[in-house]
């Protein structure tokens, strides 16, 4: 059987595969959403959704680094990896053992298609209709709350020492729009290093600083107030900002407290 992952590559394998290896969280945490469980030999150490999963299951490393043996004594049927997650050494590594499944997620279209390649390629395509059915009627429902309202300009903030915050190009930034936020770096790609003299934080409405990849912490909070006295700044739940796949189920949910709707 012939699938394509989301780089456009061809995947061949000889049958509906039943032990998986995922080195993504959000990806692992869509599997179980989707019925997969039992399914999932080898997760990383960031996969904490389910927090069982680290103790049932097989932790093989991080999303960067990880244990090629112990994948390879897992005998996995496919391996599921993302294109910004994983380097391009892990994939080097891992593709004598099984076939490997990447995905390449940068907005909600790409997050949908993503849940039907699984549900195609696991052979649980209602599963994933009703996850991806389940996400939409909540965004709709979303944004019939917020379309009348004020854009406002956000900085969303994921690292310190140095500042560095998020850019066009990413599924984070993608979450602000559905948000009705106008990203104030909007001009930069990716995840570019910025000072907080930088000009374009002088016109921001709103600073957001996420849980993770750095633990922001109130102490942050009354750091940068202390540079912005003016300005609204708080800290967001960073899983629900740029977790794909089943987490969006809660994502829009928060974006409603966020924006002051219930």
């Amino acid at each position: 059987m012939k699938f394509i992952d989301q780089l456009h590559r061809t995947i061949v394998i000889q049958k509906t595969p039943e032990r998986i290896v995922s080195l993504v969280p959000s990806q692992t945490e869509l599997l179980v959403d989707l019925g997969l469980e039992s399914s999932l030999v080898g997760v990383t150490k960031f996969c904490v959704h389910p927090k069982h999963l680290r103790i049932s299951k097989k932790v093989i490393g991080g999303t960067k680094k990880i244990n090629v043996e112990k994948i390879k004594e897992l005998q996995p049927d496919i391996i599921l990896c993302n294109k910004e997650e994983n380097t391009k050494d892990i994939i080097e590594a891992l593709k004598e053992i099984a076939p490997i499944h990447i995905s390449d997620v940068s907005n909600i279209h790409d997050c949908f298609e993503l849940i039907r390649m699984y549900g195609e390629l696991f052979k649980i395509e209602k599963a994933a209709s009703s996850i991806v059915a389940s996400i939409e009627e909540k965004r709709i429902n979303f944004q019939k709350k917020v379309e009348t309202i004020k854009k406002q300009k956000v900085a969303y903030f994921i690292w310190k020492d140095p500042w560095m915050v998020v850019a066009s190009g990413t599924f984070i930034d993608s979450m602000l729009r559905e948000v009705s936020f106008e990203n104030s770096f909007e001009s930069e790609n990716r995840y570019p290093e910025i000072n907080l003299t930088d000009e374009r934080l002088k016109d921001t409405d709103i600073i957001l600083l996420s849980s993770e990849p750095f633990p922001f912490s109130e102490k942050h909070v009354l750091e940068l107030k202390s540079k912005f006295p003016r300005k609204v700044i708080k800290i967001v739940d960073g899983e629900l900002f740029s977790w794909y796949g089943s987490r969006l189920l809660k994502s829009y949910t928060y974006f409603s407290k966020i924006i002051g709707y219930k």
